[in-house]
């Protein structure tokens, strides 16, 4: 008779994993939060800061011009892989507050009409042209030039966050409830959107003063509790790693010559397309979705934010449900085309439908779609990957996706308010803008996706990668 010595460690422990994932998951919420806090704000940027469509299109996709210009994501993977998860996680905490702060004085009224303001009005005002790749252009509001600085600095802290907690997912739950614990993650950071749409509009006037600083203020110091919850987690992760002796970070270290395993992938880049053209057609989406509802139907910012938090919440209840069933189920590939295919209709009707009925109840039918579609994606994308490349890549692997996707989210906010400006020519009203044209680009994203959904299905059935399948193996 054989006696198996079989050691317990903290990832064994449901409550010990699971808090992991809440400390993780919270970091993410607030980071959510800052993403939109001006989202629902953008007509009263215009008021009271000058922000017209493409000066806020041009803040909104300053985010990620560090991650994809100075390949900013590519070197946090690799510092994610080198370094591990906790390091990763202070820093990208640290560095989202930093850049939240320096947003924060942006649009504060401490900047407005201080001398900072007036030099930087000097600077940065470059010709709008094919060679001008960054977010500043000549006549650009000051305000919103730091502002984009800010955001640039927040956008490298935020992405790296993104990578470090699905790696600390998969360093918890691998074998075990991993997509569930991905949904859940993901359910958590789009409450955070859905808390933003409602609250930042009602924030900026409390008291009947409205500031659009003010929600900002408060995102920042939320950015503060996400750093100490990352630095709460790293105790954890530290006492997981001795327990399983430094395992993750030295038997198989990484090598910059890996990654050759990861750009030679073809199905690694049919994901990592899919995600690039999915995401584009919802992220940039959120920025101008609020302002949308109230050209549309008419809505106060208030009762638009409230309306579309409707997206964020539907999505944050199904994620979960879905996640497990892709642990029990699989069906992963299935999943994205399906998510891909409700979108192109969730973004056909705000192009159509919607404005011709003025329905409230087609445009949340419409936003539940939608809310669908974003839980079907993400739960079956991110679980997806760790399938596709070799442990000790995971981090990269993100990262490289995260690089990619970052393209799309910094050239489409951009793409969107030159095009409403060019489709609404002469109108300076916030509240009248035709959002059509900018609907049906949208859509077109979502039919390049479902394309590549039926692509990568395709070569997994070919090469068998497993994205079909449960993620949680029965046992004989």
């Amino acid at each position: 008779m054989t006696t198996e010595t079989i050691t317990k460690t903290l990832r064994d422990n449901a409550v010990a994993r699971w808090t992991a994932l809440v400390l993780l998951a919270a970091a993410m919420f607030f980071g959510y939060i800052f993403v939109d806090v001006l989202s629902p704000l953008k007509d009263l940027l215009q008021e009271q800061r000058g922000w017209d469509s493409n000066a806020f299109g041009h803040f909104a996709g300053s985010e990620t011009f560090l991650n994809v210009f100075v390949f900013f994501l590519i070197f946090a993977g690799i510092i994610l892989d080198k370094m591990g998860v906790r390091f990763t996680a202070i820093l990208s905490g640290l560095v989202m507050f930093i850049g939240g702060a320096i947003n924060y004085y942006a649009v504060s009224e401490m900047f407005a009409g201080s001398a900072l303001e007036q030099t930087i009005d000097g600077w940065l005002n470059l010709p709008e042209t094919w060679w001008n790749i960054t977010p500043f252009y000549v006549g650009m509001p000051a305000s919103a030039k730091l502002s984009a600085v800010g955001f640039m600095v927040f956008g490298c802290g935020v992405e790296m966050a993104g990578i470090t907690v699905s790696r600390g997912i998969v360093k918890w739950f691998r074998g075990k409830e991993m997509a569930l614990a991905m949904g859940l993650e993901m359910a958590i950071a789009r409450i955070g959107v859905a808390v933003v749409m409602v609250g930042s509009p009602l924030i900026a006037k409390l008291g009947g003063n409205i500031s659009v600083s003010r929600p900002v203020a408060f995102s920042v110091l939320l950015l503060l509790i996400g750093l100490i919850s990352f630095i709460t987690y790293s105790f954890m992760d530290k006492k997981l790693e001795t327990q399983e002796g430094n395992t993750e970070e030295k038997d198989d270290p990484f090598k910059i010559s890996d990654l050759k395993y990861i750009f030679t992938s073809r199905v690694f880049w049919l994901v990592a397309l899919l995600c690039v053209l999915y995401y584009s057609a919802i992220f940039p989406f959120q920025k101008y979705a609020v302002n949308m509802l109230q050209c549309n139907l008419g809505y106060t910012a208030d009762q638009a934010g409230l309306v579309f938090s409707v997206f964020p919440l539907g999505a944050a209840a199904i994620t979960p449900f879905l996640g497990n069933f892709l642990d029990r189920k699989g069906k992963g590939a299935t999943m994205l085309m399906l998510g891909a295919l409700l979108m192109i209709v969730c973004h056909l009707s705000f192009a159509f439908l919607v404005p011709a009925t003025q329905s409230t109840v087609l445009t949340l039918a419409s936003i539940v779609l939608l809310g669908i579609s974003f839980s079907l994606v993400p739960a079956a994308l991110w679980p997806s990957v760790p399938k596709l490349v070799k442990p000790q890549l995971i981090g990269s692997a993100y990262a490289v996706i995260f690089w990619i996707q970052n393209i799309g989210l910094y050239a489409f906010p951009m793409i969107i308010g030159a095009v409403l400006v060019a489709v609404n020519p002469g109108q300076e009203d916030p509240l009248k803008l035709n959002y059509t044209v900018p609907m049906c680009i949208f859509a077109s994203l979502g039919v390049f996706a479902l394309i590549l959904g039926l692509l990568l299905k395709v070569e997994d059935r070919r090469k068998h990668y497993g994205l079909e399948e449960p993620n949680i193996k029965k046992e004989n």
